[in-house]
């Protein structure tokens, strides 16, 4: 993804939509949530979301993966971004998004201190 190309800007409602998960999905969600919250090592305030900063075991780079594979599809107006650092490095989670998206973070239990929420 080159970042010097321009974007078409998609107007997407903040709206999650929890039953865009089956209930098999929503269990694993719930579980890779703790997982993740649990995990979490460092949170950047962003201008428009927040990155949490995760250790580098290669199990949390998977659950990290898979978090937002699921979390994409009742939540599609959040955007993405997992960074591996090089040499051992931390994973970043970066999730952020246009309007009100932050606000949604925001109001997690722990949005300060946590790894993203569910829906």
């Amino acid at each position: 993804m080159d970042s010097a190309v321009p974007r078409e800007s998609i107007e997407v409602p903040v709206a999650c939509n929890w039953s865009a998960l089956t209930a098999v999905q929503q269990e694993r969600q719930r579980a890779l949530y703790r997982q993740l919250r649990a995990d979490v090592e460092e949170v950047l305030e962003l201008e428009d979301g927040y990155a949490f900063r995760h250790s580098p075991d290669s199990k949390v780079l998977l659950a990290v993966a898979e978090f937002v594979a699921n979390e994409r599809l009742c939540c599609p107006f959040f955007e993405f971004g997992i960074t591996v650092e090089r040499a051992g490095g931390p994973v970043w989670l970066r999730m952020t998004g246009a309007g009100e998206a932050k606000r949604v973070l925001e109001a997690s239990p722990t949005a300060s201190t946590s790894s993203s929420r569910s829906c």
